[in-house]
């Protein structure tokens, strides 16, 4: 979920803790058992393809006690439009972490081009703790499961005790309600399921299309499973620093949001625009600064919304929202204007609670999973002010504490680290400008799959660049190597 500036003290403290973790390794975790045939049926929803089914494969809870208690995990399928030219399986990993991708065969996967649906049986999932596989929920309050209060927004002074208390009452919950699943949700017990629900299905290697935090995912199944790989497709590109983890997700927002305002700021300027809040790009960074101070001193009562008023911090959340795709541009210019007026527009429809609830919880248990949090608040005082100083857009929140700050449960392994190693069958797919997965942390993922790997950046802007936010020369790219296995020689620039 990117340009991490890297600040020793903190590196220091996750490092001395990382120590004395140990490890599972890929050949420490038993194989699995000749499975049962998979009982294929109708998938449960509406609007999906008539030809998706859905089945469930069992896994271990804890892949250090294979023998112990098991979890569910939902795939869906839709096989291969041409039996005689299938290649195999390709799974499509979900970003997040908290997403699932049980509905992207009939869904975003139908986008794929003919020959791709023709080599291909399209396998989606709902990651481990997502329903409808074995779900886990931590029980928040409904204001807690306000995007503003999962990321770690300072105070209006640039104070964290909030956060700090925010973390506290979260992983309280997190410990009270979600059971002992919660403890055994990571990126690499993610990887393992993967591989078991590969071998249910039969398949001697998979092809693999992730996205986002999906990429790190393909990544870390990569360097475990290397040799069950076929065609490995990454779609904006964690940093897979092996220290910060998610860490280095969350601090990439400080770059991210630099690369895309000033998209957002030529848009929103640009003449004959019904949204146009400013004449010039030049005037609407210092104008969306002015009103967030504005709305930090003089919030708006905002019925309807979580929270119900507008102040800085949503504005500055409904900023990061925004950047993630440019089709979002008009709510953020029409919520900015109505600010100006002492207004505000109807309040955003949210996901239903239960579906809040679940996902907060996964996000949860793998942010904090992957990687050991400062549990103190003076580990985050210094970089708060110093990114609000230099990064006056984020306000500080990307080096803040969340609420792995207070996270009850021990770190179950050290994260996987990602070297070169393996078979050269990666392509990575990349946005020269990504608010989310910035390309400055993707040239790192491209760094540490070294020869594994080859790289093409698209001239484009948003989050997601195969099929989305990209570009032709980017996806027509994608598609050949995927459905040929023809790769660019060495790295590519999609103008």
């Amino acid at each position: 979920m990117k340009q991490t500036t890297r600040h020793a003290s903190l590196i220091a403290t996750s490092a001395l803790l990382l120590a004395v973790t140990t490890p599972l390794a890929a050949s420490a975790v038993p194989g699995p058992a000749a499975a049962p045939p998979l009982e294929w049926s109708a998938c449960d929803g509406t609007g999906l393809d008539p030809r998706q089914q859905c089945a469930t494969v069992q896994v271990p809870m804890d892949y250090a006690d294979p023998d112990g208690p098991e979890i569910g995990i939902a795939i869906s399928r839709i096989p291969a439009e041409n039996p005689a030219a299938r290649r195999g399986a390709l799974f499509l990993i979900p970003g997040g972490p908290g997403g699932s991708s049980l509905a992207n065969p009939s869904g975003k996967a139908q986008k794929l081009p003919q020959s791709v649906r023709d080599t291909y049986d399209l396998i989606g999932f709902a990651p481990r703790g997502n329903a409808p596989s074995t779900p886990v929920s931590c029980g928040l309050e409904p204001a807690d499961l306000a995007a503003s209060k999962l990321r770690p927004w300072p105070a209006p002074d640039g104070s964290i005790e909030g956060n700090m208390a925010t973390a506290r009452r979260i992983s309280d919950a997190c410990a009270r309600h979600g059971g002992e699943l919660m403890q055994h949700i990571s990126t690499a017990t993610n990887a393992r399921d993967i591989d078991r629900i590969r071998a249910a299905l039969g398949e001697r290697k998979l092809s693999a299309w992730g996205v986002s935090y999906g990429t790190y995912v393909g990544a870390v199944y990569s360097q475990l499973f290397p040799h069950r790989t076929d065609r490995v497709v990454l779609d904006s590109n964690d940093n897979p620093d092996p220290v910060r983890v998610q860490r280095a997700w969350l601090a990439a927002f400080e770059a991210g949001v630099e690369d895309n305002f000033p998209e957002f700021a030529r848009w929103a300027s640009a003449p004959g625009n019904p949204d146009r809040v400013a004449r010039t790009a030049a005037e609407v960074r210092p104008l969306f600064l002015r009103l967030a101070a504005r709305l930090d001193r003089e919030p708006l009562p905002w019925p309807g919304a979580e929270p119900a008023e507008l102040n800085g911090t949503e504005l500055r959340q409904a900023m990061l929202t925004a950047l993630y795709d440019p089709d979002r541009y008009p709510t953020l210019a029409k919520l900015m204007l109505a600010a100006e007026k002492g207004t505000v527009p109807p309040a955003p429809q949210s996901p239903p609670e239960a579906v809040l609830q679940n996902v907060t919880a996964v996000g949860a248990a793998t942010i904090c999973g992957d990687s050991v949090w400062p549990r103190s608040a003076a580990a985050y005082e210094k970089d708060v002010a110093e990114s609000r100083a230099k990064y006056p857009l984020t306000a500080g929140m990307p080096r803040n504490a969340m609420l792995c700050a207070a996270w009850p449960y021990p770190q179950k392994e050290a994260p996987v680290k990602i070297t070169d190693r393996g078979p050269s069958n990666v392509l990575l797919v990349q946005n020269e400008r990504d608010v989310a997965t910035p390309l400055s942390g993707a040239l790192k993922l491209r760094e540490a799959l070294g020869r594994r790997a080859v790289m093409v950046t698209v001239n484009s802007t948003g989050h997601n660049a195969y099929l989305a936010n990209g570009n032709a020369c980017g996806d027509h790219t994608v598609s050949r190597f995927l459905a040929t296995g023809e790769r660019p020689a060495k790295d590519l620039y999609c103008r």
